[in-house]
């Protein structure tokens, strides 16, 4: 039966807050996660070998290794990056993912419940009152206490939105896609072990497209920003300039990306967002992945500290850890975002640039291990340098 007073209760159990969970369960702490189950966020799957060797994520997840990039610029010229040496892009289909770090999370010890958040209280002695309106039990609603509360929640968080109120909330992409059922063989549009991204008008005014390979299915789908901006049309038409509208259609998925981390991730008092609630997906391309495992790690990290210290300020460590070793990267991102994707006319430049071996090499460096390449200052100053003269239309190669 489950106990009705925890160290912490997460809300969420997609990678950060099931993440979270398997570090405080794997500590000792009494942890309750709770996820309301049977829906799968839409996501390309693509996570690089460190969020593999980071979080011990086991071979038989991985669906595919992709080994290159294929970027499509508005008028269909194509650029490949492949990835050299033993590199790779892991891909998992989070249909079959997110219950795995859930069940890994209840291994460790954690207690497990299907719900919905509904609500918190404060309580004087510093602890925190969740209401849970469970599946199990006719959605009746049951009060949880815990000394601590992490809100994981997704881009909507209603945990960030009952804590921080409605008006505290990053900037969003809509995403949407289609998992679809692979190809047989692979062709000219199609390739298993290459992901293709579409930087298309058309497709996204102001973002991409994808094609993203997951072994037997792939995700094809893109996002914008627009409100009122159909990507469920975006989408038909790309499967059908890709030759994969007939491919069989497994599941549609839609929902929103956070492309801005918020300045703020605790209350001061016993609550911490953690992953897409707190806005930690990558600007330009949306990754969100490791960054959401990571963001849960520090956020377990964080509580944990508290729970030992008793100061508040522990919580504030998850964000400031977080920026120090990725703010400069999603603020290049986001840079990059706002100059490069305004319009076809800059896309078309953007993919050009792509060509450059500079820019391919520091490209899967940094997206691998997920750090800044700093040890090439000539590469990067070449790279700053070409990619000025894609910007004021200097290069005419």
């Amino acid at each position: 039966m489950t106990k009705d007073f925890f160290d912490t209760i997460i809300v969420g159990g997609g990678p950060a807050g099931a993440t979270a969970a398997h570090e405080l369960a794997k500590k000792g702490r009494a942890v309750l996660l709770v996820d309301r189950e049977g829906r799968t966020k839409p996501c390309g799957g693509a996570i690089p070998p460190r969020a593999v060797r980071d979080f011990d994520i086991p071979p038989h997840m991985l669906t595919a290794r992709i080994a290159a990039a294929r970027m499509v610029s508005p008028s269909n010229k194509t650029v490949d990056m492949e990835i050299t040496g033993t590199g790779y892009v892991g891909m998992v289909d989070r249909d079959a993912f997110d219950p795995w770090l859930r069940q890994r999370a209840a291994e460790a010890g954690a207690t497990r419940i299907a719900g919905t958040f509904t609500g918190a209280t404060q309580n004087a002695d510093g602890t925190v009152t969740v209401q849970i309106r469970e599946k199990s039990d006719g959605n009746a609603v049951r009060e949880y206490k815990a000394r601590t509360l992490i809100g994981a929640d997704g881009a909507n968080s209603p945990v960030r939105r009952a804590v921080f109120g409605a008006n505290v909330k990053p900037p969003f992409v809509f995403a949407y896609h289609e998992i679809v059922r692979s190809p047989d063989t692979a062709n000219d549009n199609f390739n298993p072990s290459r992901c293709d991204v579409i930087y298309k008008g058309e497709i996204s005014p102001d973002f991409y497209g994808w094609i993203f390979p997951h072994g037997p299915a792939t995700s094809i789908g893109c996002g914008s920003a627009i409100k009122g901006y159909d990507l469920r049309a975006a989408t038909r038409r790309l499967r059908e300039q890709a030759g994969l509208a007939d491919c069989e259609t497994l599941r549609e998925e839609g929902a929103p990306l956070p492309l801005k981390p918020l300045k703020r991730w605790d209350n001061g008092r016993n609550v911490l967002l953690a992953g897409d609630a707190a806005g930690i997906v990558a600007p330009s391309s949306g990754e969100g992945i490791y960054y959401a495992m990571l963001g849960g790690q520090l956020a377990a990290e964080a509580v944990d500290q508290l729970l030992v210290t008793g100061e508040v300020k522990a919580l504030k460590s998850a964000r400031k850890r977080f920026m120090k070793d990725h703010g400069r990267t999603f603020l290049i991102l986001r840079v990059m975002q706002t100059i490069w994707y305004r319009n076809d006319k800059r896309r078309e430049q953007f993919v050009k640039m792509c060509r450059d071996p500079d820019v391919q090499r520091l490209t899967w460096e940094s997206y691998l291990n997920k750090k800044l390449v700093k040890r090439e200052p000539m590469a990067h100053l070449r790279v700053f340098g070409k990619d000025l003269q894609q910007l004021f239309g200097l290069s005419h190669r």
